[in-house]
C-alpha cells in the first residue's frame, strides 16, 4: 500500500471482506491486519472507526470487530423505521396517543368526533375581515411580546373575571400548548398528577408526553368527587390536579356550588395546585356560566387555561393560562423556550375580531345554533336507540352517551361505525385507567345540522351489526 492512501485502501480491502461474511462474522483482527498489510496500528484503528461510523461493522471492546447487520433497501419506497422502537422505548405518550385527536375521517364520512366547529358555524368572513386589518397595521410584523400582545391580554383578563390583571396572562398557541407548557412547568417528570376521570384525551396525551403519571378521581353528576379527591391527594402525594369545573368533557358536568371553594381549599391543604381548563366559557347555549375558579382565588392556586379556537376556528390557535405568584415565571420560562412568543399577526387578528359587532353576533348566534344541534342529536339517539341514555349540556359540542352493557366494547362499536361511515369517539379513550362503563362521545357541532340524523341511522346500524356478528 503507499502511504498517501494507506487508510483508504485498507477500507476497501476490508469492505471486500466483509461482503464475504455474514452478518455478526468476525473480522480480521487488528494484529492480523498490521502483519498482512505492515501498517500501522494507528492506520488500522482509523480505517476501523471510519467503517463503524458508516454502520458497516460494530466494535466490541475485548472481542473485536464485527459484521454489522445489512440495511436492506426498503420495499415499495416503504422504509424500515423498526430501529426507532428501541430508540423511543421508555418515553411512552400513553394508550391515547395526541395524533388521534386529530384524525381525519375518510371524505364521505359524517364526523361525530372532534372539538371543532363545522365550517358553516364558524364566523369565517370577520375572521378573514380581521386578518386582513391586522395584517396591514405598520407593526403586525414585528416581534411580539413573550407573554402576549397588553390588548389580548386584557381580553382574556375580563373573561376570567373577579381580580385577574392582564399582568396575570400570558398567550398562548391554543389551548393544547397551555396544558403542555403547564404539565412540564410546575412539576417534574415521574410525578403523579390527578385528573377527573373520565377526562378530556389531549390533556391525558401531554401530561404522559411531559413524563407524568395521570391517577383518577371519579366523579358523578356534580362533578369531581371531593372525599376522593382528598384521598388522592393523600395517597399519591401529588401536587398538581386538572378539571374543568365550568362544562366536563366529556360527560357535560358542571361542578356543583357548593364544591367550588371546597375543592380549592383541599388542594390548598395539601400546597397543590389546581388547573382550570374553562374550554367551554364561549361555547354556551344561552345559559350563563359559573364564574371561573380563578376569580375567587387570592392566593394563586389556581392556574387558568382557555382558548379562542373551539368558538372560533381550528386555525386561529390563541389560548390563554393565567397564574399568579412564581408559578407565573415558570410559565413563561417554558413558553419561552418553545417558540418565544405567539404570532403577532394572528394575536393582532384576535383583539380585531373579539373588538367588533361580527363577533357578539357570532356568539348569539352560535348558542342558538349549538342548542339546536344538541336537541337535535339528543332526540335522534332516542326514537333509534331508545335503550342509549345521556344528559343534556348547558354548553359545549359533545353528548357522553352510556350504551347498554350488552353491546360490548366501545371501541370495537367506533370501528363498526366507521366502516358505516360515521365517525365517533370510543369513550374508553377518555380515561386515565380502566373504563368505569361503555360509553361514546358524540359531537353534534363537527358535521352539518342536516347530517345528525344520518349519522345516528348509521351508528344504529353499527350498533346492530356488532350485536348480531357470529
Amino acid at each position: 500500500m503507499s502511504k498517501r492512501s494507506t487508510i483508504q485502501e485498507l477500507i476497501d480491502h476490508l469492505r471486500m471482506e466483509i461482503d464475504q461474511l455474514a452478518p455478526g462474522d468476525r473480522l480480521s483482527s487488528s494484529r492480523e491486519l498490521i502483519d498482512r498489510y505492515g501498517i500501522s496500528p494507528a492506520t488500522v484503528s482509523r480505517a476501523i472507526a471510519r467503517l463503524a461510523a458508516e454502520g458497516a461493522v460494530v466494535t466490541r471492546p475485548g472481542s473485536g470487530t464485527f459484521v454489522a447487520p445489512r440495511r436492506t433497501a426498503p420495499h415499495d419506497g416503504v422504509a424500515d423505521t423498526s430501529w426507532q422502537s428501541v430508540t423511543l422505548a421508555g418515553r411512552d405518550t400513553g394508550p391515547v396517543p395526541a395524533g388521534r385527536l386529530l384524525d381525519e375521517p375518510h371524505r364521505d364520512a359524517i364526523t361525530m368526533a372532534g372539538g371543532y366547529l363545522h365550517r358553516s358555524l364558524r364566523p369565517d368572513s370577520a375572521l378573514v375581515a380581521a386578518m386582513r386589518r391586522a395584517a396591514g397595521r405598520p407593526d403586525a410584523w414585528d416581534r411580539a411580546p413573550t407573554a402576549g400582545l397588553a390588548s389580548l391580554r386584557a381580553v382574556f383578563a375580563r373573561l376570567a373575571g373577579g381580580a385577574v390583571t392582564p399582568e396575570d396572562v400570558l398567550v398562548t398557541s391554543g389551548g393544547q400548548s397551555a396544558l403542555s407548557i403547564v404539565f412540564r412547568a410546575i412539576i417534574p417528570p415521574g410525578s403523579p398528577v390527578l385528573m377527573e376521570s373520565p377526562t378530556y384525551p389531549g390533556a391525558l396525551a401531554a401530561a404522559r408526553a411531559a413524563g407524568l403519571r395521570p391517577v383518577p378521581v371519579p366523579m358523578d353528576a356534580d362533578g369531581v368527587r371531593l372525599e376522593l379527591l382528598a384521598e388522592a391527594f393523600a395517597r399519591t402525594g401529588a401536587r398538581l390536579l386538572y378539571c374543568q369545573p365550568a362544562l366536563h368533557n366529556p360527560t357535560g358536568a358542571v361542578l356543583a356550588a357548593d364544591r367550588r371553594r371546597q375543592l380549592i381549599d383541599v388542594a390548598r391543604a395539601v400546597d397543590a395546585f389546581v388547573v382550570e381548563d374553562d374550554f367551554a366559557r364561549l361555547l354556551g347555549h344561552g345559559g350563563t356560566p359559573p364564574p371561573a375558579l380563578v376569580a375567587d382565588d387570592h392566593e394563586g392556586t389556581v392556574i387558568y387555561l382557555t382558548s379562542l379556537t373551539k368558538p372560533a376556528a381550528p386555525s386561529l390557535r390563541i389560548g390563554a393560562l393565567i397564574a399568579r405568584g412564581p408559578v407565573m415565571a415558570r410559565l413563561r420560562a417554558i413558553r419561552h423556550v418553545d417558540d418565544f412568543f405567539v404570532a403577532r399577526p394572528l394575536q393582532e387578528a384576535a383583539v380585531e375580531l373579539l373588538s367588533t359587532p361580527a363577533w357578539e353576533r357570532h356568539q348569539s348566534s352560535l348558542a342558538n345554533a349549538l342548542r339546536e344541534r344538541c336537541a337535535t342529536l339528543a332526540a335522534e339517539l332516542t326514537r333509534r336507540l331508545p335503550d342509549w341514555s345521556t344528559r343534556l349540556p348547558n354548553a359545549g359540542l359533545h353528548l357522553w352517551v352510556s350504551l347498554p352493557a350488552a353491546l360490548g366494547n366501545p371501541s370495537e362499536l367506533a370501528d363498526a361505525a366507521r366502516t358505516r361511515g360515521v365517525v365517533v369517539s370510543s369513550g374508553d379513550d377518555f380515561y386515565p385507567a380502566e373504563p368505569q362503563g361503555p360509553y361514546l362521545r358524540l359531537s353534534f357541532a363537527a358535521a352539518e345540522l342536516t347530517d345528525l340524523a344520518e349519522g345516528v341511522r348509521r351508528l344504529s346500524a353499527a350498533a346492530h351489526d356488532l350485536a348480531h356478528r357470529g
